[in-house]
Parts: C-alpha cells; structure tokens; sequence
C-alpha cells in the first residue's frame, strides 16, 4: 500500500513537470510567432513609406521634366531676350531637381537613380543645343587675327593654366564660367577663393601635380588625371571624375560621381551619395584637409558639415545584393594621410 502511494505521488510530480515545461514551450513559441509578426509588420510599414517616397519622387520628378521641357520649347522662334530668360528658369529649374534628387537617393533603387540621371542629361544636352543655336557666341577674335597672330597660333600651347567665361565644351563636358588648369606636368597649382567661388572648375590633362583649390566653387571636374595629389574646397552641388589614376583627392561635395578610375585615393565629405561606375582600386576615407577659411566656404557652398556619408557608395557595376564590391574600399584608419603639405 505504501508502494502504491509512492509510486502515485512520484507520478504526480512527474505530471506537474511536464506540463510546466510544455506551457513554457508554448509560451515561447507564441512570444517567438509574435515577435515574428511584428516584424513582418514593420518591414511592411518600412516597405510602404519607401514605396509612397518612390511614387512621389516619380510624380514630382517627371511633372519638373515635363515643366524644364516645356520652358525649352518655348524657345523655338522666340526673340534673343525671351529665350535668354527661359534659359535661364531652366537652368534654375534643372538645378532644384539635381537636388531634389541628390536628397532622393537614400530611398531611391539604383535604377531610378540611373533613370533619372539619364533624363537629366538629356536635358542638360537640349538646353546646352538650345544656347548654342540661340544665343552663339561671337568669334571676333579669331576672324580678326592677323598673320603674325596666325604664325604664333600655329606653335604648340604652352602648359599654361586654362580660364575662360561664356558656355565651352571640353571633353563633351558643357562648363559656363569655367576656371581650372590643363595639360600640365610637374608643378604646384593653386586657385584662390576670388578665382573660383562660385563658379565650375575643370582640370584636365594633368600629370604629377599639386592642386590646392581654396574657395567654394559651383562643381568640378577632374579629367585624366594621373599621378596628382588635388585638394578643394567645399564643392556647393556635384564633383565628376573621369579617367583620373594613381592620385589622391580630397573634397566636400553633395555628389560624387566617378567613372573609369584606378587606384585612387579619395578623403571625401558627401551630403548625397558618392557614385562609381567602370572604376577599380578605388578607396574612400573621411575627408580632413583644412585651410583658414574652410569654415567660410562650407557655409557659402550650403553643405551640411554634420552629414557625411563617405562610406555609402553605389557601384554601378556591381549589382550584387549583400555582398560588397570589390571595386572599391575603406582606408584603413592606420594608413588614412593626417597632414597634408602646403
């Protein structure tokens, strides 16, 4: 009898054992399937916001197209001062939607991003025919050279610094008062703030060089650059590097974009997104030069100092979700330059 009691009580022990332990399962799996939903929630809530942000950016983008269009229709037959003024609302105009898609990019899928950009250079190429065609620039100087002029034309070009107004093309780049250098080796160049501020700065053509720009210019453009060292200002909208090799960079901007470049170095500071496409060996590091007015030329170029993302880089040639490019890289911390000389 005393067995059977025993036996009865261990069994009961049991029992309440393993239903605590079941209701324990139980309580966290459904914690588990909870968690789980919320989740599921969040990334649907996550997902809607960037496809509502999408949708506007589309609607907004195309409607400020179909307005830039417009403004250069407008120009056929029109009179030498209503085409100067449309031109200029449009340039305005393509200038707000540059923006308005440079602060896009954070949502927007990397094909957009190339839609977009694809549409605005489109634009950029009507509205730099419509100037041409319209508004040609006058070419006194050349009609009235004389022969002595003719025979110094005819000698090669110095390596001389390369300064100029008025709407240029170089390397199928449209640039409107333009400043910079070109076709130069082995030297030490240097622009002031009255030089460039404000204004599209080209470089190209330049070999183992040393290029400080002190100011804040409009944009710049790097072009078959080999072996230089190029440091700049605070670049108030976009900084294009094309064919640059074995250098190193260093500059604010609110975009990068960089294409068929080796081997370089860039200590950059980026409001929007830094861009590469056809690129290799191409390392990035927080940009940390500095100069007596650097404080004045971020403020004049309307870059925010507190947002910087350096690190973000889309590579147009490496689609591949969740895996890095290799195309691209950090600097080390330990090899990052700390001073630069004059």
């Amino acid at each position: 009898m005393d067995a059977t009691l025993e036996i009865t009580h261990e069994n009961g022990l049991y029992d309440k054992d393993a239903a605590a332990k079941i209701h324990e399962r139980i309580e966290k799996r459904q914690q588990v399937l909870a968690e789980d939903a919320e989740r599921r929630k969040e990334a649907r809530e996550s997902q809607s916001v960037v496809e509502e942000k999408s949708e506007y950016f589309v609607s907004t983008f195309n409607a400020e197209r179909a307005s830039i269009q417009e403004l250069l229709s407008g120009c056929s037959g029109a009179d030498r001062p209503t085409v100067t003024q449309k031109l200029e609302e449009a340039t305005a105009k393509m200038t707000q939607l540059q923006k308005f898609l440079n602060d896009s990019m954070i949502f927007l899928s990397q094909y957009q991003i190339r839609v977009a950009q694809g549409a605005l250079q489109k634009l950029q190429a009507s509205l730099n025919e419509i100037r041409e065609e319209a508004l040609p620039k006058k070419k006194f100087t050349f009609r009235s050279r004389t022969k002595a002029a003719e025979k110094v034309s005819d000698s090669p070009p110095p390596s001389s610094e390369t300064v100029s107004s008025g709407v240029t093309k170089v390397d199928g780049v449209a640039i409107s008062e333009q400043a910079g250098f070109s076709n130069i080796s082995n030297e030490s160049l240097t622009k002031t703030s009255e030089e460039i501020q404000n204004r599209d700065v080209l470089l190209t053509h330049l070999t183992n060089c040393k290029v400080r720009l002190y100011g804040s210019p409009s944009t710049l453009h790097l072009k078959h650059i080999t072996a230089c060292e190029i440091l700049c200002g605070p670049v108030a909208t976009s900084v294009f590097v094309d064919h640059c090799s074995n250098s190193v960079l260093a500059f604010p901007c609110q975009q990068l974009r960089t294409h068929n470049t080796t081997d370089t170095e860039v200590y950059l500071h980026v409001t929007s997104r830094a861009i590469i496409e056809d690129c290799q060996g191409v390392s990035f590091a927080p940009f940390c030069w500095s100069y007596p007015t650097l404080d004045q030329d971020f403020s004049a170029s309307g870059l925010d100092r507190n947002r910087n993302n350096w690190s973000q880089v889309d590579d147009f040639n490496w689609l591949a979700a969740g895996t890095p490019s290799p195309n691209w890289t950090v600097i080390p911390e330990g090899d990052r330059k700390t001073s630069w000389e004059p």
